[in-house]
């Protein structure tokens, strides 16, 4: 027979576990985490979160100062900021740009602006679907080299944790994970920063809500080129982001030294087949393209008609395409605090 005193004091730790679990489910206000605020227009859905990886301001604020810290590449001269500058909507103005060894870059550096709302997430690598999964590929990829940590994942780690305000930072971000420093805790909090870039303060969406100031005939005679049965840019330039995350290759496009998707693939079908990329902030982050051989708004646009397109656009439309285009710019976005580089951290100055 098992003691009176056993039971009452099983009953006992049973009692409380029952209490603390009706806590959560009950009276789990205080436990849940609070709504993140994304500062949306009304009538915007924020881009979607991973289930692991749920959004908090400290893990934005976390992945804000990791995203201007070159201590993420092996010689400790580029961060994730070298190469995705605010101004230029976070891209930069080269074609290319080498790596930390002088590797040559393969493609044009794609703009971050919405980019929460798209996936998969570099010109011709589907299997970059997340935002998590897409920073291992400048950090730790090697075909070509960019920030070279590849195999130094732990000295990643220890660079940070030497920091006593970063392991304060991933200990209120990470709580459930200890405050854990490692790869997987660095690419969730940058993912969250980056999802929260977010350009909706434009001509062209004040104009969705009846302030048509910013957007002159030349940018509103654009906007119905850019959704003509015509032209079909909306077929490929769709979403909140402008993109359908789709590939596809340009009329007007060789394969020359880059196969595009039909790397990844193998499939003849997908040679020279490339993501269509978002177009918020677009005036602002040229060269255009792939490869940035397209300089300016106009010749990206001629860039998708072969030459003997009957449907291209004349060059008074081009013009009026491009005028529509840069009213898709936010510029309250290209210096905007939240997104630039931290001036504290910890409350003290970095």
């Amino acid at each position: 027979m098992i003691p009176q005193a056993k039971i009452r004091g099983g009953l006992r730790i049973l009692a409380a576990a029952c209490a603390v679990a009706a806590g959560v489910v009950l009276g789990g206000l205080a436990a849940a985490p609070e709504p993140f605020d994304w500062r949306l227009p009304p009538g915007v859905a924020p881009p979607p979160v991973p289930a692991d990886n749920p959004m908090s301001a400290a893990k934005v604020e976390l992945g804000r100062r990791l995203f201007y810290d070159a201590d993420l590449s092996i010689d400790g001269a580029i961060s994730c900021a070298t190469c995705h500058e605010q101004h230029h909507g976070f891209t930069d103005s080269n074609r290319t740009r080498p790596g930390v060894h002088g590797t040559p870059g393969r493609r044009n550096i794609m703009s971050l602006a919405g980019v929460g709302y798209l996936s998969p997430l570099t010109w011709a690598d589907p299997r970059a679907a997340t935002l998590e999964q897409q920073m291992l590929i400048p950090v730790l990829g090697e075909s070509p080299v960019e920030m070279g940590m590849k195999g130094q994942e732990a000295e990643l780690a220890r660079r940070l944790a030497k920091d006593a305000c970063y392991r304060r930072m991933f200990a209120e971000a990470f709580p459930d994970d200890r405050g854990e420093i490692g790869m997987a805790t660095v690419a969730k909090a940058l993912a969250a920063f980056q999802r929260t870039m977010l350009a909706f303060d434009t001509p062209y969406d004040r104009s969705r809500a009846g302030d048509w100031s910013g957007m002159d005939a030349a940018a509103q005679y654009g906007w119905a080129l850019f959704n003509s049965e015509r032209l079909k840019c909306a077929t490929c330039h769709s979403g909140p982001a402008f993109s359908d995350s789709a590939y596809h290759a340009l009329a007007g496009q060789a394969a020359a030294d880059d196969t595009g998707l039909a790397e990844i693939s193998g499939r003849a079908g997908d040679l020279a087949r490339f993501r269509t990329p978002g177009l918020r902030n677009v005036a602002v982050s040229g060269p255009y393209l792939h490869d940035g051989a397209a300089d300016t708004l106009a010749a990206a646009i001629r860039r998708h008609f072969a030459a003997t397109d009957p449907n291209a656009p004349t060059a008074a439309e081009i013009t009026d395409l491009s005028a529509f285009l840069r009213s898709l710019t936010d510029a309250g976005f290209l210096k905007d605090p939240r997104f630039a580089l931290p001036q504290t951290a910890c409350g003290e100055p970095l």
